[in-house]
């Protein structure tokens, strides 16, 4: 399918600066585009995952992408829909935050040589050496304030109690100025983003316009918000879906897909996956005969979880889900018990030629060898995913599996990993 025509049908346009005129441009040959991604954080987060996206789609429909890592712009932050000013960033936090987030950015990319090859650029090279009254010259000069406070997010922090500071008043003018960098210096003509993004996008548009009398595009995507309008970035426990294993491991980002809405699913299938649009159809035609089954939400849980963290991150976090969620545990592999011994209580010893009742008592899963009995007689502990009720049950090499791991339960949720 036509890129254009792709990223409607996943819903990931919201406004362009002139569409006939951006496909025109598409269709005559590879196009420079870029995406900018502030580093407020050590990671980027699943808010930032459609742009890097989208910059990959574009790759694939041969254009040239480029990555921005806002070294310059995340000390100054961005005013879009916030109701207060950010923190600064010192510059030791600022490089630890540029040290984890530009390694995610080039998990996404293709940096081969090539007409397509993609590039990464730090905004601080550019503009750490520009004096402020040649700032005012070149850039200030070309931008009305009009165009400025007409900002929808300048117009709320303007009639907030908060206000809005100087600094972060003139963030749209540091984004425009990346924008005509970019195009001056690497023939950038198309810089995409969210919609909350749009003024700043279209203010360096109208800057380049202004500057050298020539044409460049914008094209933005709709926030990733839930069927309710909230944002989207959180597992329904609250917990930030961060894109780095360090801040959230591969089996939590899987298990926060797999809590998705069923109103949410086919979007986010749309626009956070390589599945062909009629492929997504399908499988949700599928997953609405039985809902219940979540085949969906378990889909879309590998495909996101694989492109983020890698396949056997994937295939291992499923495993895990299964077995956790009343799968077998017979084929789990030594990876499986990895991803589990992160995410249960985890006791080292040896269990071979211990009585169940013994273990149960060490791992703390029973109180004491009297209460442990009873679990067994009401039938609530399970080895290895299979009931056990005999009250001298000794556990032996058969009991273990990949790795020497076994794998105790106590009523539906209560795991305990023996290795």
């Amino acid at each position: 399918m036509e890129l254009l025509e792709d990223l409607e049908a996943r819903g990931l346009i919201q406004d362009t600066t002139d569409r006939e005129a951006l496909a025109a441009m598409l269709a005559e040959g590879p196009t420079t585009l870029y995406c900018g991604f502030d580093p407020t954080a050590d990671s980027l987060h699943v808010g930032n995952l459609i742009g890097l996206l989208t910059l990959r789609r574009f790759q694939l429909a041969g254009h040239r992408p480029i990555s921005l890592a806002g070294g310059a712009t995340g000390m100054v932050g961005d005013p879009s829909g916030r109701s207060e000013e950010r923190n600064l960033l010192d510059d030791a936090t600022l490089a630890a935050n540029l040290a984890g987030i530009v390694p995610q950015l080039e998990k996404f990319l293709d940096f081969d040589a090539g007409p397509t090859q993609a590039k990464l650029v730090d905004n601080r090279a550019w503009t750490v050496g520009v004096g402020v009254l040649d700032f005012l010259r070149d850039v200030g000069k070309h931008v009305t304030v009009n165009q400025m406070l007409a900002r929808e997010s300048v117009k709320s922090r303007l009639a907030g109690s908060e206000g809005l500071s100087y600094t972060e008043f003139s963030y749209m003018l540091l984004q425009g100025y990346d924008y005509l960098w970019l195009f001056e210096n690497e023939g950038c003509r198309l810089q995409i983003g969210g919609s909350d993004q749009w003024g700043n996008i279209v203010l360096g548009v109208d800057l380049i316009r202004r500057k050298h009398r020539r044409t460049a595009h914008a094209l933005t995507w709709p926030l990733l918000t839930k069927a309710d309008g909230t944002k989207y970035g959180k597992t329904a426990g609250g917990e930030t879906m961060w894109l780095s294993p360090a801040r959230m491991s591969p089996y939590r980002f899987y298990q926060g897909w797999i809590g998705a809405d069923d109103a949410d699913v086919r979007r986010l299938l749309l626009q956070l996956t390589f599945l062909p649009v009629p492929e997504v159809d399908s499988l949700m035609a599928e997953h609405e005969e039985a809902p219940h089954e979540r085949r969906a939400q378990k889909r879309l849980a590998f495909e996101v979880t694989a492109l983020v963290h890698g396949r056997e991150a994937a295939e291992a976090a499923r495993a895990a889900s299964a077995i956790l969620f009343g799968g077998g545990i017979a084929d789990a592999d030594a990876e499986v018990f990895e991803v589990l011994a992160a995410e249960v209580p985890t006791t080292r010893t040896r269990a071979v030629g211990l009585t169940l009742v013994d273990l149960l008592t060490e791992t703390g899963l029973a109180r004491s060898r009297s209460d442990a009995r009873r679990a067994l007689e009401q039938g609530s502990i399970y080895v290895n995913g299979e009931r056990v009720v005999e009250i001298d049950r000794l556990i032996d090499d058969s009991d273990l599996r990949a790795g020497g791991n076994l794998l105790l339960r106590r009523g539906k949720k209560t795991y305990h990993l023996v290795r």
